[in-house]
This record gives C-alpha cells, structure tokens and sequence, in this order.
C-alpha cells in the first residue's frame, strides 16, 4: 500500500511529488498529460502585480519557498530551472512613475521595486518614459520541469501514465483503490480537469484561457523581461517569449488567430525591429472565482484531499500550497484560511 496516490502532473503534481518524496513518503502517479497550462506557461516569478502596484497575495512568504523548492529539483535532476531576470515595467506616463514610487515606499513591497527611473538606452524599444525596476524576480522553464519529472517519476516506477476514471475508484475508511492500486489517501492535482471530477467539482473553477507566442527577433538585445501591455521574456538564441492573453469563455487548448492577433497588437506599440513568430501555444489555467488556490479535504471523505486552482502565479503557488497541504494532512496544522476549501462548504451541502 502506497501513503498517497496523485492524480495529475502539472505544477501542483510536481510541488507535492516532490514535498512527499523530501518526507520519504510512499506514493503513485496517475497522469495523461492533457492539462497543458503548466507546460505552456511563461513561468514567471513576480511578488508584485504590476496592473495595480502592489504585494501579490503571500507572494513574500511564497518566493522564499519557492526558489530553494527549485533549486533542490535543479540538483537532483540536474538541469536548469531558475532563470533569475529582473523585469522592467515600461511607464506609459509620468502618472505612472509617480504611483510607481509611492507604491516602492510601501513596506511590504521595498525590497522589490527599485526607486530609480531605469531610462530607456535600447534603440528597439519605445520607451520614452523609461523603466522601473523589480527585483528577485525571473522565470522557471516549466516545460523543461514538467518533461524532466515526468522521465524521473518514470525511472523510478512511480507513474502511471492513464486517463483517471473515477468509476474505478473505491473510497473506504482508512485506503482508495483505483484498479490495482491502493493508498491510504488521494491527491487530486488535475489543474482545469477538476470539472471532470465528481468529488470537487461543486468548487467555483472557473479555468482562463491563456495563450503565448515564442517569436525571434535577431536584432534584439535584453537582459531582463521587459513588461508593458505583454511580457516580452528573453529565452536565449535570439529567442523571446510574449504573453499573455486571458480570455473566460474559450475552454480548449488550441491557439486562436484572435489571441495572435491581440499580442502582435500589443508588442508593436513598443518593439521596433524584426521579428518572426515561430511558436504558438495554449492552455487553460486553473482559475477560481476569488483568485485563491483551492486546498483542503473534502467534506464527507477523510482520505481524499485538492490541489488546485493556483491560476497565473502557479510557479510561486505551487510549493507554498503543496507544503501547506502536507504539513495539514501529516502534522495537524491549519491551512491558511484563504485557501482552505472549507470557504466554500455551503456549495457543497447545496449542490
């Protein structure tokens, strides 16, 4: 009998893959690869929302985890991961540099946002205005992550690759059994494939579709991610990463001539040389109603728990949540409120 059995291998599958096996915990993998946010996502990490100027939700707390988190996978499965970048929010105004310095006086984000005016010396981008800075910021190759773990679970006879079919599953007291398997708790880690589950999906994910363009730019020189209507990521090779859109009412992961569209729109208004877009990619990302993950134990069943809904920052997320959720189910502690499905118990006594 395995201690857990993990349905999914996004970025919640890898963070509590990963947090189980830090605790020599026993445990099975069952995963079709067909959610594809995590592997199509830019990856960045950012404690700062750069619409609004201020502290992304325990983003402070979350970086501290996340970046030893990576840097453990980094050695063990001997590849890179963590690309640190700053990133500069180009100013559309002089309104904006000033809420740009008021929000960089505030406590909480100091350490992050530089108070000087980064002005623009690059002859391939419009910035008139210049730049301010954000620091300990950057980018986590999530493709190169997802790949990499999969080989590694795979190595160690761990996964199991398959379409979870929860006809075949059997909840009892103190085990679950699906087919052969048996363990003495379930985590469901399914990203947007929470709708196809009849255990949560009384839980308000939404699920946003987002979409980014790798484009090659030979002339472009950047060190750091420069960010306006879109991120404009550097990759190495003349490479360049632009994202992202965010759209509500398409649930697949095809890439749309619309989406295209609106990012070549947006990346034109301040990159001024050649480009070609080489890539295209698509995914819907786990989003929920009040922007917080969705963690905990089901109401009626005691071994059966959620990983989900770490939305557009599941790179921060995805560690912070992952330790919350063990440190719960093996050690008794609370769950940070804000996550804890409990929130919404009244839609599952009505639903």
């Amino acid at each position: 009998m395995y201690d857990y059995l993990i349905v999914g291998l996004g970025l919640a599958g890898v963070s509590i893959c990963e947090t189980l096996e830090l605790h020599q915990k026993s445990f099975k993998v069952i995963s079709d690869g067909s959610q594809k946010s995590s592997e199509v996502a830019a990856g960045l990490y950012n404690p700062v929302i750069l619409k609004r100027f201020t502290g992304a939700w325990e983003g402070p707390r979350q970086l501290e985890l996340a970046k030893p988190f990576y840097r453990n996978i980094e050695r063990k499965l001997g590849i890179k991961l963590d690309h640190e970048l700053a990133i500069l929010r180009r100013f559309a105004s002089v309104e904006e540099q000033n809420l740009w310095f008021e929000a960089a006086d505030r406590p909480g984000l100091k350490p992050y946002m530089s108070t000087e005016i980064i002005p623009n010396s690059n002859p391939h981008i419009d910035a008139p205005f210049g730049f301010g800075k954000l620091l300990h910021t950057g980018r986590v190759d999530t493709a190169l992550l997802l790949r990499s773990y999969t080989y590694y679970l795979e190595s160690q006879y761990k996964l199991f690759k398959d379409t979870f079919d929860f006809t075949q599953l059997q909840i009892d007291k103190d085990s679950v059994t699906y087919k052969k398997v048996v363990a003495k708790k379930l985590i469901l880690a399914m990203g947007y494939g929470l709708k196809s589950d009849p255990f949560f999906n009384y839980l308000p994910l939404n699920g946003t579709k987002g979409e980014l363009l790798t484009i090659e730019a030979p002339d472009l020189e950047i060190a750091e991610i420069v960010k306006s209507g879109v991120f404009c990521i550097p990759l190495g090779r003349k490479m360049f990463r632009i994202g992202a859109t965010y759209k509500w009412k398409d649930k697949t992961n095809t890439p749309t001539e619309e989406a295209r569209a609106e990012l070549l729109e947006k990346l034109n208004t301040f990159l001024k040389c050649p480009y070609k877009v080489i890539d295209h990619v698509a995914g819907i990302r786990p989003t929920v109603t009040d922007r917080r993950p969705l963690v905990g134990r089901h109401p009626k069943f005691d071994n059966l728990f959620m990983l989900n809904g770490l939305g557009s920052r599941g790179v921060l997320i995805a560690p912070y949540a992952a330790k919350q959720l063990f440190e719960y189910i093996e050690e008794g502690k609370p769950l940070n409120a804000a996550m804890d499905i409990s929130r919404f118990a009244s839609r599952y006594q009505t639903s």
